[in-house]
């Protein structure tokens, strides 16, 4: 590959694509967009809110604090705030700017506010389907599906405002990552010229390790990460660990902190990001080798998730995990050849672990993430693999990435449902 021919700026592209800011978890944040989105068209406060959202939209908002509300949890908080104190323009950063006159009045509205929920009847996995009813007669519908800002339908009254066609892909409206191959990932990183990645990736590195650095220092969640510092030692794995996880332990507990997200997930963007900065430190490593290493961690990512969809049963820190291994296998020195097998040996490991929704204990999974991504790459360092036939790992690499998203999309299907029951079961 080589830089600025097609194949090297649609990488650009799709790192600049993915690589996004955001304040909280991204399904109560696309909540929140959503509703203010629609507010906006109505030009009121309604007075009456129904919803229809898909189980994954409810699996992962049902136990995340919604950051800048005092604490709260839910979808009907996600959409209270984002109707009394949202800015639909700055996107998944919707309720950044909240003031204490807004926490107010949106505790307010809350106790009066009519917010119906339910879960769509669509098959899609991501669907937020938002109706807002004034008093004097008007409503507004806006629905998103298949990504967090991908806003398909806007109808105010009678008159369609936007409407776009409706599809399966939880890649609707993105770059055409079918491009994507392990072996093309690390030739793009070998003719990369950081100046092209820098924003992009160079504010993931700022903004997570901001959030990781705040979830040492702070009382978020269960603690992962000081409960590994402390109990498991200060190892540069279990520093690369603890890191990643304390990220989590803050976003999933509603710091304020924005991070930036990677195939719609902060956690992802986290854990993609944070262990290969602390291996980098420890190295000494340059700031483009810094650069490249994470900007391939983010890729390996990306061609996981193109397959398993945003949002599925499967455990998106898992392929997360997987990259940081291959990103610091690349910062390591190592070439196709050890991010590939590093790749393998981690999927190897984890395989099939589920979603059931974001909450504090997503800490404790990035942490298993991380840890199975850094063995990958130790079990290539002393010759040892697992090799096609070893379960659903098969020969080539991206045959086993292949094998990941079918195992995530169809496998997993009644999975996913079973889990939403389970979920459901202890209130929603």
């Amino acid at each position: 590959m080589k830089r600025g021919d097609q194949l090297y700026q649609q990488y650009i592209a799709i790192l600049e694509e993915e690589l996004r800011p955001a304040m909280g978890c991204t399904e109560p944040i696309a909540l929140a967009y959503a509703a203010a989105k629609a507010r906006e068209v109505l030009g009121t406060i309604p007075s009456r809110v129904e919803a229809r959202v898909s189980g994954n939209i409810i699996k992962n908002v049902k136990s995340v604090v919604v950051p800048n509300t005092g604490g709260l949890r839910g979808i009907a908080a996600a959409i209270c705030a984002g109707i009394v104190a949202g800015d639909a323009s700055k996107e998944l950063q919707v309720i950044s700017s909240v003031t204490d006159t807004q926490r107010e009045a949106l505790a307010e509205y809350l106790s009066r506010a009519e917010v119906a929920i339910c879960p769509s009847d669509s098959e899609l996995v991501f669907d937020i389907d938002l109706t807002l009813f004034s008093d004097r007669g008007d409503r507004v519908r806006l629905r998103i599906i298949n990504h967090h800002t991908n806003i398909v339908l806007i109808q105010k009254n009678e008159t369609t405002l936007l409407e776009l066609p409706v599809t399966e892909s939880s890649e609707d409206n993105l770059t055409d990552k079918s491009c994507l191959s392990i072996e093309r990932i690390v030739e793009f990183a070998d003719a990369l010229d950081v100046q092209n990645i820098r924003g992009c990736v160079g504010r993931q590195i700022e903004y997570n390790m901001a959030i990781a650095e705040a979830g040492l220092a702070g009382n978020w969640g269960a603690n992962i990460g000081r409960v590994i510092l402390r109990q498991q030692g200060q190892t540069l794995e279990k520093r690369a660990c603890a890191h990643a996880a304390a990220g989590s332990d803050a976003r999933m507990s509603g710091c304020e902190k924005p991070v930036i997200i990677l195939s719609g997930s902060g956690n992802q963007g986290i854990t993609a990001s944070v262990p290969v900065v602390i291996v980098a430190r420890e190295m000494g490593a340059s700031e483009e080798d810094l650069l490249k290493a994470v900007a391939v961690s983010d890729l390996v990512t990306i061609h996981q998730k193109t397959g398993i969809g945003r949002l599925s049963a499967y455990c998106g820190a898992i392929s997360a995990g997987c990259g940081a291994g291959a990103g610091i296998a690349y910062l390591r020195g190592g070439r196709f050849h050890a991010v590939a097998h590093t790749v393998v040996n981690a999927i190897a490991i984890l395989s099939g672990t589920i979603c059931d929704g974001a909450k504090p204990s997503c800490a404790a999974k990035i942490a298993a993430a991380v840890d199975a991504g850094i063995l990958g790459y130790d079990m290539y360092l002393e010759n040892q693999q697992f090799y096609g036939g070893d379960g659903i790992i098969t020969k080539g690499v991206d045959k086993t990435v292949t094998n990941i998203g079918r195992l995530a999309r169809e496998g997993m299907r009644e999975t996913d449902k079973t889990i939403l029951e389970i979920m459901l079961s202890d209130g929603c």
